[in-house]
């Protein structure tokens, strides 16, 4: 038997951690002196004591501690491991997070980046995400256009928790890599412009946002919000395997989305009509029925109907592709081998 003093030296714990974990529950010593209250502790509790400190130094909570000390060997590894990816994730962001600090930090250097494209290219990837701006009044960060230029092109993004929008362009851009949330209003306007044949160069910092084309200028105040991280969305779409494929063409699938029977979901009080799609025996899209949806739930993906019908406008004509990864998963819709544009729609469960 070990005191708690040679506990703590041998495991790495201190002897007020050990209390902590004794009077928690979670290593409770093999006796304690009846009469001055020592503590006393076992050879195998010693193990469970470095096992301990050593899980308390990679941040695993408490909780965690006693479901690893009372499973079994297999069990116990599969915690750890899932401890780990939770860590690594965790510096997956917070290294996103930092790259955006270092960019603030070099904004106050060089306050103003400057992006330069063709108008018609920026028109462009505005008309193809415009239709997902939020306009919940309290989520305040989605009312607007997320523009971000990057060294080697800028991407803007548009997103009401329920669709998200995604264009990226290549660009000449000068200075640092910055994000700016452009106010609808600032949007609508550049779109509006008459005519698109002529550069037009973006000035983009935390104070204002413009474009200036020959003889004219747009501008407005960026919006003091954080804008949700949309890389997870990139993310998640190129590394979860290898969706379903099928080549529509958009006029004729907004017909047949349009001319579908009714299928009505009930969310917060409100009905909201949805489209419910399958890839057909033929390798086309099926638009199903109610009936069809429930009875056939794991091969179809709903989505909101008005939504769908938005996303295919602003695809463009022609020919489309959409991507099923089933009925949990995000609708994909872009253009054939072009994927610096697309759109996702959550889906609703049946």
């Amino acid at each position: 038997m070990r005191s708690i003093g040679e506990t703590a030296q041998a495991s790495g714990l201190s002897v007020s951690a050990l209390r902590f974990y004794d009077r928690g529950g979670v290593l409770v010593p093999a006796m304690v002196d009846p009469g001055n209250g020592y503590r006393w502790y076992s050879e195998p509790q010693v193990d469970q004591a470095r096992l301990v400190a050593g899980l308390r130094r990679v941040g695993m909570p408490v909780a965690g501690i006693v479901a690893v000390l009372g499973a079994d060997r297999v069990a116990a590894h599969q915690l750890v491991d899932a401890h780990l990816r939770r860590l690594e994730d965790g510096l997956a962001d917070a290294r996103r997070e930092l790259s955006r600090v270092h960019a603030l930090l070099d904004t106050q250097e060089n306050p103003m980046t400057t992006v330069t494209l063709s108008r018609a290219v920026l028109a462009a990837a505005l008309d193809s995400v415009r239709f997902a701006v939020g306009s919940d009044p309290e989520l305040p960060m989605l009312a607007g256009v997320l523009v971000d230029a990057e060294p080697d092109g800028v991407t803007v993004v548009a997103t009401d928790r329920y669709r998200m929008a995604i264009h990226r362009e290549p660009a000449t851009v000068d200075g640092p890599a910055t994000r700016v949330i452009a106010p609808v209003s600032w949007v609508d306007r550049l779109r509006d412009h008459p005519g698109r044949h002529e550069q037009v160069i973006l000035h983009l910092d935390r104070v204002e946002i413009r474009a200036a084309g020959d003889g004219w200028t747009i501008k407005d105040t960026p919006l003091a919000y954080d804008y949700p991280d949309y890389r997870r969305a990139i993310q998640a779409r190129t590394t979860d395997g290898s969706p379903r494929c099928a080549p529509v063409d958009a006029a004729a699938l907004r017909a047949r989305v349009g001319g579908a029977p009714r299928v009505v979901h009930r969310h917060e009080g409100v009905d909201h009509e949805l489209a419910v799609l399958a890839i057909g025996a033929a390798g086309g899209i099926d638009v199903v029925g109610a009936q069809e949806w429930r009875a056939g739930q794991d091969r179809h993906v709903a989505v909101n109907r008005e939504f769908l019908l938005e996303a295919l406008s602003a695809g463009g004509e022609g020919q489309l592709v959409l991507e099923l990864d089933g009925p949990i998963r995000p609708l994909a819709i872009r253009r054939p081998a072009d994927d610096r544009a697309y759109s996702l729609l959550m889906p609703v469960k049946p």
